[in-house]
């Protein structure tokens, strides 16, 4: 029998697709674009330490990047398997444990890895920049492969004992968070409860912040072993992973009844989700004389609770730190912190349940029996986009007031120097989270429709909405640079923040039109085909007609 059999038959179907191409090519330019956005942030810095600071720019971004790769690519792999039952086939032949997940894992992480290897020539230009030694930039290049080995392997790992992929990527979230994120701070409260500041290196040596610390040269100097036993450390963890992965999923393909304290459990926050018979009744009389699909969307009570539990639980952190470090805290550093964590935040979470909208009933059939009724399309988006406005409007609103209330105390601060630039400059961003957010409840309907893969329309929905424009406004401020007509326009006080806003709003506006118009032309032929084959980035619908699988090759479906 051929050793791995899996890992090599994905990596000859990955290496076949054209997305693993456009997605090395995309990197690489994702790169420039933010090489070029941190070139113009430290264009200030003295020459001997701009390519110091951007390297430290781009290594950081790009380390994050790498984190996050386990609940982009292989957070939904197993679980994927196990919803279409597809799994449990691969074991009545003889394969392993770990020909499966090693098979997966090539499947999987073939496409980020090509990216991580095409943006690392950027992660090089600094060198020629200088601040940077040869040493270094090897260092932190091994620390990013690492993190994105370490990644992928805790999404593996989750993947293996969950079956929703919603749950699968957050608790692949939630455990990258916690090796390292949690444990480090675990040990930071130790050294300064019981040892007196003392660092305890066991809680640090798991984090790949500790390792990429380590591995700049002020500090690998100091002490080169911390940086070898934490990379020796996360890379074994990563191995440990895997290996737990691969005895756990042959026995969790199997579907087990629940036992009765879980069966309990799930009793109970039905209930709190929806209610008890009485109430469940009344609710539903209320929504039904609003919109049907209000009612079919927004059953599930605790959604908007969920929402501002989230809120008050980031103002309770923001409160506890303005009482410890008054002086340090309220500044204009930490509001613009906040906003854009609050922003980004909603975004995101509008942007995940907006694709949860059509997306689930079309693939289960029910938007198809849904059309079948006396309800047009307009009714039916009008139920759903009054369901997300019913989960997110009074939140949005209520981080538009905090926009306005950092923006007045930031006024009182700062004085009248950059008044008019500071009021433009916020009331833009308030603006474009506003319009942000209603173009990702259109733009997540129509994405959510189409995806082959669930799991991946959020992110497809953000990337196009909030990190579309971004990308634009960052290649045209390099051309102006590159063409030498920076100085020139630089005279128009606030021509980059005009430049901005205008490409966050025209980007809204022009992908709002386009859901929409899909959305009202192409619903109810969507709704009857399960796939179309060779579909474009943007998902515009085939107009021939999917071949019935049921009737002979000559007869179609009518649409």
């Amino acid at each position: 029998m051929t050793f791995l059999p899996i890992v090599g038959r994905e990596l000859r179907v990955t290496a076949r697709r054209r997305g693993t191409y456009w997605n090395r090519a995309l990197s690489a330019l994702a790169a420039i674009l933010i090489f070029g956005g941190a070139l113009i942030f430290e264009a200030q810095a003295p020459p001997k330490e701009l390519g110091k600071h951007v390297f430290n720019i781009l290594s950081g971004l790009f380390l994050l990047s790498s984190l996050a790769a386990g609940v982009r690519y292989t957070a939904d792999c197993l679980s994927e398997e196990k919803r279409e039952g597809t799994l449990g086939l691969l074991f009545l032949t003889d394969l392993r444990g770990y020909d499966v997940v090693l098979g997966k894992l090539a499947a999987t992480s073939l496409n980020c890895i090509y990216g991580l290897f095409a943006i690392f020539p950027v992660l090089a230009i600094p060198l020629l920049l200088g601040g940077v030694s040869v040493d270094e930039f090897w260092r932190v290049t091994l620390v990013l492969m690492n993190a994105l080995f370490n990644s992928l392997a805790a999404g593996i790992l989750v993947s293996a004992m969950s079956k929703s992929p919603r749950k699968a990527m957050m608790c692949t979230f939630l455990l990258l968070l916690f090796i390292h994120g949690g444990l480090p701070s675990i040990g930071l409260w130790i050294a300064q409860r019981y040892y007196g500041g003392i660092t305890l290196d066991t809680f640090f040596l798991p984090s790949v912040g500790y390792a990429y610390r380590w591995a700049l040269d002020a500090w690998f100097k100091a002490r080169p072993d911390q940086y070898l036993e934490s990379m020796l450390v996360i890379h074994g963890l990563g191995w440990a992973m895997l290996a737990l992965a691969s005895v756990i999923v042959r026995n969790s393909w199997q579907d087990k009844p629940a036992g009765a304290v879980l069966s309990r459990w799930q009793q109970r926050w039905q209930q709190w989700s929806y209610g008890n018979r009485a109430q469940r009744l009344a609710f539903r009389a209320r929504l039904l004389n609003i919109n049907p699909c209000l009612w079919l969307g927004g059953r599930h009570r605790l959604k908007p609770t969920l929402v501002w539990s989230a809120l008050g639980l980031g103002a309770c952190v923001w409160v506890w730190g303005a009482l410890r470090w008054r002086e340090d805290w309220l500044n204009e550093l930490t509001y613009a912190f906040t906003a854009i964590l609050l922003h980004t935040t909603l975004k995101f979470w509008v942007a995940s349940e907006a694709c949860l909208r059509l997306g689930p009933d079309h693939r289960s059939g029910a938007l198809e029996l849904l059309l079948s009724t006396p309800l047009t399309v307009r009714e039916i988006l009008r139920g759903q986009m009054l369901a997300l406005r019913r989960q997110f409007f009074w939140p949005v609103l209520l981080v538009a007031g905090l926009d306005f209330l950092f923006l007045s105390t930031a006024f009182n601060r700062i004085g009248s120097a950059g008044d008019s630039q500071v009021l433009g400059f916020c009331l833009g961003v308030i603006a474009t989270f506003a319009s942000d957010v209603y173009t990702l409840c259109w733009v997540g309907m129509w994405t959510g429709l189409i995806a082959k893969h669930p799991n991946r329309a959020t992110l497809a929905t953000f990337a196009r909405v909030v990190v579309l424009p971004c990308g634009a406004w960052s290649a045209v401020m390099i051309l102006l640079i590159f063409m030498q007509l920076w100085s020139r326009l630089n005279r128009t006080e606030g021509f980059s923040m005009l430049l901005w806003f205008g490409f966050g709003m025209a980007n809204d506006v022009a992908l709002f039109l386009w859901s929409r118009h899909r959305l009202l032309c192409d619903l109810r032929v969507v709704a009857t085909q399960r796939f179309v084959p060779g579909r474009p980035w943007f998902g515009w619908p085939s107009r021939e007609p999917l071949a019935n699988p049921g009737l002979p090759p000559a007869v179609t479906s009518e649409t």
